[in-house]
């Protein structure tokens, strides 16, 4: 059997950090297993659905390494679902119902005010061929309700209320489907809800195992009737704990909660986001990972707490930074040379230790090639005027910083704060940055001499 898994998003907005936990667990599982990710968009809603947002979705996978060994579209497989509801009606599986969503809520409202469970009550199952061709003479377009193998007249050979199955992340669930309703799987207007189509397409996907959010575990013992029912062997589950804000709350797409796209357009490593993403919310150290062969050395879903994973950005920040201090030249050069810093690895060495982005280092590459709005501070003027004439001769070098302090410290008496960071704010305009040993030698002689009073 090979593993095979699935991403299914609804191509109606663009993807957050919460949304790309699923898509990365479920690409780490199957690659982690020899397996296939499948990309599958939700795009049955044709008036939400834009290809703007598939697209984008695409790109933001990629951009984290996500590579997809196939990829479908549910609005390309209306016939599939067509066909498969028509084999559940004909086994009496599927019934119409025709309540008013009003009617439904009164109902609802009645059984509650009774201290009872708001579950249907079948009546749509029970009604004659003549009451329902009184429905249609109405005007009136049925909804369709799957038959759960819980109530009287199951047409099941064997009757159960219980639901179980060993969870990946959650270890032994069980659901108890007398407490639900039997659950529609066809609006009025004809359109498929997307636990019937993600069912269809799971099944003839070949689709193993299910790797998805917390909030699923309640429809998983419907959707395992379902497979059943359609004489198929139900999936793997695996329901992992949320991202969520510090405060709680739960990250919303409508809301643009920290979007894929806009963490990329902010210079954030996707290793940064991948990390942080996987690792929160587990029983593991969130730690920055340099490549995607490693997470999936990390990756383990009995790590994952069953409590919820909250996701701090100021983590994300440092988890960048510590990315970006150990990345290798060769693997930011061509990034350097897109954004016009002509640099070798000297350059690149000395400053990203203080950068938390790669793109931090185009302030660098300004205090190295200039111009730089110099820094005086009034009690310092006289002693940086005197600094110039100390400045040793010759090419500067990683000793030229060294030996310049020790004679101005000779001559002034200066020492520590006081005879070193006027320099860094004459030379740079900062008071804080890269060592000043190895930055002196990338400014150079005539930058140095042209900053100096």
């Amino acid at each position: 059997m090979t593993v095979t898994v699935r991403f299914a998003p609804s191509p109606t907005g663009h993807i957050h950090i919460g949304n790309i936990r699923p898509a990365l667990y479920n690409w780490l599982f199957a690659k982690k297993m020899g397996g296939r990710f499948i990309l599958r968009f939700d795009d049955t809603d044709l008036v939400r659905s834009k290809q703007e947002y598939a697209d984008s979705i695409e790109t933001d996978l990629h951009w984290l390494g996500i590579e997809p060994d196939l990829k479908e579209r549910q609005s390309d497989r209306i016939a599939n679902y067509d066909a498969a509801a028509q084999k559940l009606k004909d086994a009496g599986l599927l019934y119409p119902c025709y309540e008013t969503p009003d009617e439904l809520e009164r109902r609802r409202s009645r059984q509650r005010a009774l201290g009872r469970p708001p579950v249907y009550d079948r009546a749509g199952l029970k009604q004659t061929a003549e009451e329902r061709a009184a429905f249609e003479a109405e005007g009136r377009k049925p909804h369709w309700r799957f038959v759960l193998p819980n109530h009287d007249g199951n047409p099941f050979e064997t009757r159960r209320t219980d639901v179980a199955w060993s969870d990946l992340c959650r270890g032994d669930q069980t659901i108890d489907l007398a407490s639900m309703s039997d659950p529609v799987l066809i609006r009025a207007d004809g359109s498929y809800l997307y636990t019937f189509t993600s069912i269809v397409d799971d099944i003839d996907m070949d689709v193993t195992h299910i790797i998805r959010g917390e909030d699923h575990v309640s429809n998983t013992g419907v959707q395992i009737a379902i497979f059943e029912a359609m004489g198929a062997k139900p999936p793997v589950f695996g329901h992992h704990n949320l991202l969520t804000t510090i405060d709680g709350e739960g990250l919303s797409k409508r809301k643009g909660a920290l979007s894929i796209g806009s963490l990329r357009e902010a210079g954030l490593e996707p290793m940064a986001v991948a990390s942080l993403a996987v690792l929160t919310g587990t029983s593991q150290a969130v730690e920055p990972v340099a490549t995607m062969d490693a997470l999936i050395e990390k990756f383990d879903l009995t790590s994952v707490s069953r409590s919820s994973a909250k996701f701090d950005p100021e983590e994300l920040k440092s988890l960048n930074a510590r990315l970006v201090h150990d990345l290798p030249f060769e693997a930011v050069e061509r990034r350097l040379a897109d954004m016009g810093i002509d640099a070798g690895a000297e350059f690149w060495e000395t400053v990203r230790g203080n950068c938390e982005t790669v793109g931090d280092a185009r302030s660098y590459w300004q205090i190295v090639t200039g111009p730089v709005e110099s820094r005086i501070e009034d009690e310092d003027r006289e002693f940086v005027s005197g600094a110039k004439a100390l400045l040793p001769e010759g090419e500067v070098t990683g000793e030229t910083w060294g030996e310049w302090t020790s004679a101005l410290k000779a001559e002034t008496g200066r020492k520590g704060r006081g005879l070193f960071m006027p320099l860094r704010r004459v030379l740079t305009g900062m008071d804080h940055g890269p060592d000043m040993k190895a930055l002196l030698p990338l400014i150079g002689r005539q930058n140095i001499l042209d900053r100096l009073p």
